[in-house]
């Protein structure tokens, strides 16, 4: 598979013809460009996951490109003209050849005064790929490359590293850095304290990997 980290969540993920995007939010860049998509996945409805505006544009220049969202998500585009299909946890369907399994359920507890929103992660062929969203949720599925969260206002370092460590991907592509003035600080301690097995590959805004 190949790999765009278009900053903060947005991951585009190439599976031999399929290219799904993940998570266009407010703090990615370079995603209104893409072209050919077979589908955009959307985690959950904060901005930084979701930015309507853009969502709406790169949809017109992707006629053919699914709409997949989290049922909160749904209200939001669904109001914006789009049309979409909702999914949640435990559900299974395909974009194209590609498996996509639906997972998890939550947003991570920011405070418990502040609402959680559903949160959908998505794990592509039963573990190529999971992107969690906002959420250290555990599939059931072994995952060969993860999407991994760098920080948030709803976690610690302590407890990213307790997911690295839990996951045991082969490779871990840093995400949702964009809250962070010196992410690299994070990706460090990702490489010294993860586990032996993972690699940690921090991919700059628009670069390509493949794994």
């Amino acid at each position: 598979m190949q790999f765009v980290h278009f900053g903060h969540s947005c991951v585009l993920a190439e599976n031999g013809p399929e290219r799904l995007l993940f998570d266009p939010g407010t703090f990615s860049k370079g995603f209104e460009d893409v072209r050919h998509l077979d589908a955009v996945l959307i985690t959950h409805q904060h901005p930084d996951h979701l930015d309507v505006p853009r969502l709406v544009e790169l949809m017109k220049a992707n006629p053919k490109a699914q709409l997949i969202v989290d049922p909160a998500s749904a209200r939001d585009v669904v109001d914006a003209g789009l049309t979409a299909r909702t999914v949640k946890p435990g559900e299974r369907f395909k974009v194209g050849r590609t498996q996509v399994n639906a997972v998890g359920g939550n947003h991570a507890v920011i405070h418990p005064e502040v609402p959680v929103p559903p949160n959908v992660g998505y794990v592509l062929d039963d573990g190529a790929f999971y992107h969690p969203g906002d959420s250290f949720y555990r599939p059931d599925q072994t995952v060969d490359v993860l999407g991994m969260p760098t920080t948030a206002p709803w976690q610690k370092l302590s407890e990213a590293i307790d997911f690295l460590r839990i996951m045991k991907a082969r490779v871990a592509i840093p995400i949702h850095e964009a809250v962070a003035s010196v992410p690299q600080m994070y990706y460090g301690r990702f490489a010294e304290l993860g586990p032996s097995g993972t690699e940690v590959r921090v991919l700059t805004p628009g670069e390509t990997t493949a794994v």
